[in-house]
């Protein structure tokens, strides 16, 4: 169940509490250093709630403006379960719901009810 739920905060990064106003500012990059971009902002997030790492996922934040670090996040599951499914040999459906926990769904257009 503890895995459950820190795969859904990877996956929710709206489900954390909200970070303090003025966290949601990118920081400017230090003289002669590269600013972060959201892939690596995304990357440093979610690895920071895998690990239960607050200090990873504080300093995430402040790379990228939220909207962005949302994406980022985004763009990371979907790339995740693309290579799962092809890794297990699997649809990305069955890959998704299979990290969620949710049972298999057979049906066709029409989504299983809740």
């Amino acid at each position: 169940m503890a895995r459950m739920r820190a795969l859904l905060r990877t996956l929710l990064p709206t489900s954390r509490r909200a970070p303090d106003q003025s966290r949601t500012r990118p920081r400017k990059a230090p003289r002669g250093r590269r600013p972060h971009n959201i892939f690596e902002a995304a990357a440093t997030y979610v690895v920071g709630c895998v690990e239960e790492d607050q200090d990873q996922i504080d300093e995430a934040v402040t790379w990228v403006q939220p909207e962005a670090l949302s994406f980022g996040v985004n763009e990371l599951a979907c790339r995740a379960v693309i290579a799962l499914a092809r890794e297990r040999d699997q649809s990305p459906r069955t890959v998704a719901r299979s990290l969620l926990g949710l049972p298999e769904f057979s049906g066709g257009s029409e989504a299983p009810e809740a």
